[in-house]
């Protein structure tokens, strides 16, 4: 096994063995359930899934599979650890579904304790409001801000390893991509109340077909769109950032009615603003409890775990 010392039989010397830190993060992995299953994959079964991770822990010492009731159950150190495996296996043919990163947790003396992060921010002083109420948002503790020698201000926080979720993304956008972050694992504290979902709700495709300019148009009225025209869609998928906090079901495939009655205003090019395009570490900060990411060779589909909406409603 890794870091087992080869010795001497007569003499045999053994040398310290690794200690490898306990994982922070876990997410299921388990085989696509979308109505577009097995379409861009070439490894598709819940079997073929479990082989390439056994394989990954002979090699990858940090991660942990366990087993779920369909798929899997991934432990790594970070979203990058577990990010680095999902692309890995997307470029190798695996098609597969992911849900949300959730933290691990351990019970000590009777108490539930989480991972704690130490954060270190180096931002322009123009950008230091916006980066203290996000954090502040997610109840991290401001230990330590002085200013550099470079003029940057250098800020140092305190926060459960939960809060760092989607944090990286979000101020990158708040500070026009000029914040350099670190963290650091700080050992355990014990748990604390759940935060609030920080996202809007979001736009979900109402029946299956390809979207069209005319329904994206009514789409981006709503919000931000995450899909272009020609976009082959299912019911669940989601499409879009709704500018409200609930969810809205929408339906992107309509056409418009064709009439009689022609003029150059109302028969003219359709303007659509460009999608926007998440990354697979912005797709895994993005999905929510309820929500699931579908990974293909090809694609990166956000939707909900329950595709149906009236099941959806009855389970709020």
């Amino acid at each position: 096994m890794i870091g087992e010392t080869i010795a001497d039989a007569e003499n045999p010397q053994p040398l310290p063995v690794l200690e490898v830190e306990a994982p922070t993060l876990q997410i299921y992995l388990g085989p696509n359930t979308s109505p577009l299953k097995g379409q861009e994959g070439e490894f598709t079964t819940t079997r073929q899934i479990g082989d390439r991770l056994q394989k990954e822990l002979e090699i990858n010492i940090g991660l942990r599979v366990e087993q779920a009731d369909i798929g899997y159950l991934v432990s790594g150190r970070g979203e990058l650890h577990l990010s680095v495996l999902i692309e890995a296996m997307r470029r190798e043919g695996y098609e597969f579904e992911v849900g949300r990163p959730q933290v691990v947790t351990r019970i000590k003396d009777g108490v539930e304790e989480e991972p704690l992060e130490e954060l270190i921010i180096e931002v322009p002083a123009e950008h230091v409001g916006a980066v203290q109420m996000e954090l502040g948002a997610r109840r991290a503790e401001l230990k330590e801000q002085f200013t550099s020698d470079g003029g940057a201000t250098k800020l140092v926080y305190m926060l459960p390893t939960r809060a760092l979720l989607g944090l990286r993304n979000t101020l990158l956008t708040d500070t026009k991509g000029t914040i350099i972050m670190n963290s650091l694992n700080a050992g355990y504290q014990k748990k604390g109340p759940d935060l609030k979902q920080l996202r809007s709700g979001v736009l979900i495709a109402w029946e299956a077909g390809v979207a069209t300019p005319y329904s994206l148009q009514t789409a981006q009225e709503r919000g931000t769109c995450y899909i272009d025209a020609g976009t082959k869609v299912y019911a669940g998928q989601i499409i879009g950032l709704n500018k409200r906090s609930e969810d809205m079901d929408i339906n992107v495939v309509k056409e418009k009615q064709l009439t009689n009655m022609r003029s150059s205003s109302s028969d003219g090019v359709v303007q659509l603003t460009p999608p926007v395009i998440f990354s697979l570490e912005e797709c895994l900060d993005f999905i929510e409890n309820d929500e699931l990411l579908e990974v293909t060779p090809k694609s990166l589909r956000l939707r909900k775990k329950e595709l149906n909406p009236s099941k959806r409603k009855r389970q709020k």
